[in-house]
């Protein structure tokens, strides 16, 4: 089932910001980053990093984990609408050539 996430700065936006009624530039300040960056994240043009989650975390808004998660729940639904080229099983390659399949 494929599933169209919402980019996670549109939820930090939407979420957190908004109703708490901090404005870029402030939260951009409390969180240790410049302006653009943040603005970058929030109008879904950057994704959350690591070090952003770390910082959300810190200011009280969830866990880093939640916020990775989003991101990469995000990039693997635009990974699964992306065109990708014909996938061949790896076990059935070690089956044609007789490779010996050890098992993980």
């Amino acid at each position: 089932m494929m599933y169209n996430h919402p980019h996670p700065g549109e939820l930090l936006r939407e979420d957190v910001l908004i109703p708490l009624g901090i404005e870029v530039s402030e939260a951009a300040r409390r969180l240790g980053m410049s302006r653009t960056s943040l603005s970058r994240v929030i109008n879904g043009h950057a994704g959350i990093s690591s070090d952003l989650a770390v910082r959300l975390e810190r200011a009280g808004v969830s866990t880093a984990r939640f916020w990775v998660n989003l991101q990469a729940n995000y990039e693997l639904s635009l990974a699964e609408r992306r065109d990708q080229p014909k996938i061949v099983p790896l076990q059935e390659w070690a089956v044609q050539t007789g490779a010996a399949i050890k098992s993980p």
